[in-house]
């Protein structure tokens, strides 16, 4: 931690940047420590590969993230959230920042930094942002403050997944103090849809499968489903949430098409599961109860391949 706060003093130029498909603990995260940076008077790049996802638009500072970076700019410092890797933020950063940090809370986070600040206890990337503001003595504004709920709320599923911890409940309870409306977060994140999000729901709860067992179930969305309701990927957060909601099931897929023969496949568990662990053998990453990876193929081939190794997952765990 004292070798960051150094490192924020004596530095002038900051480059902010978090995993592609941001969700809003990786959006939350970046923009809490880009207004603060500049509220002490830095000069800061927020910088995602995919943008800020619309949803996301009611957080202050959302309109000066950019997805692409001048190829002649470097920086003092560089600040890579929650990606677990870096080449999910962007591999070229690392030759474009004379220091770079690596904060997150991953297990099995890349040591790619110069710096690294890591904690897995943490429930979110958004809360080691606090903690090194508050280490700072930088007082927090309502715009940060507010970033950092969002991120908070958003990757303990509004407080119901199990790394809502006492720390994640205090800290909220600080920002709710400082001036931040849960009620107007809640309303951006859950009451703002686009109608084209409900469309392509639409479609792809009509994918959905259950296992004879009853332990895992899934979702899927293509490129033909997007065209029809009008959709992107943007609009797919928390659509894995509708499987895990069934009673029994323990793991939740969703098959999310990036290509005609390659999907991005996402898991959640409600805790007992560690699909972390999963996802790594795929040669991805993520959480105990949150992970994903990229598989090459049909749609067809990807679901029995990916069942296959949950099914043996679960057999395993009993």
């Amino acid at each position: 931690m004292i070798e960051i706060l150094r490192l924020i003093e004596q530095s002038q130029t900051f480059l902010i940047a978090s995993h592609e498909s941001p969700d809003g603990d990786a959006i939350g995260s970046t923009l809490a420590l880009a207004n603060a940076l500049r509220e002490m008077g830095k000069d800061v790049v927020a910088f995602n590969r995919d943008g800020a996802p619309v949803e996301y638009a009611f957080l202050p500072g959302h309109a000066t993230v950019v997805d692409e970076v001048d190829a002649s700019r470097t920086f003092d410092a560089g600040f890579v959230l929650d990606a677990g890797e870096l080449h999910r933020a962007g591999s070229w950063i690392r030759e474009r920042c004379r220091c770079l940090v690596n904060i997150d809370h991953h297990p099995f986070s890349e040591d790619f930094g110069d710096i690294y600040f890591v904690d897995v206890d943490a429930s979110a990337t958004g809360i080691l942002i606090y903690r090194l503001l508050q280490s700072a003595g930088h007082r927090l504004s309502n715009d940060v403050a507010t970033c950092i709920y969002t991120a908070i709320l958003s990757d303990t599923g509004s407080f119901r997944y199990s790394n809502a911890n006492p720390e994640a409940f205090q800290v909220a309870g600080e920002m709710v103090a400082a001036g931040v409306d849960p009620w107007s977060i809640a309303s951006g994140l859950y009451e703002s849809q686009d109608l084209a999000r409900l469309r392509l729901l639409g479609l792809s709860l009509a994918t959905l499968r259950i296992s004879s067992c009853g332990q895992y179930a899934s979702l899927a969305v293509t490129l033909d489903m997007y065209a029809g309701a009008g959709a992107n990927e943007e609009h797919t957060d928390r659509f894995i949430n509708y499987p895990r909601s069934i009673r029994g099931v323990e793991v939740a897929i969703f098959f999310r098409q990036l290509a005609a023969d390659r999907f991005k496949v996402g898991f959640r568990s409600k805790g007992n599961i560690d699909v972390g662990a999963l996802a790594r053998a795929m040669s991805g990453g993520g959480h105990h109860n949150a992970a994903g990876a990229e598989v090459p193929g049909s749609l067809a081939a990807v679901q029995e391949w990916v069942y296959e190794k949950v099914a043996e997952l679960l057999a395993g765990h009993r």
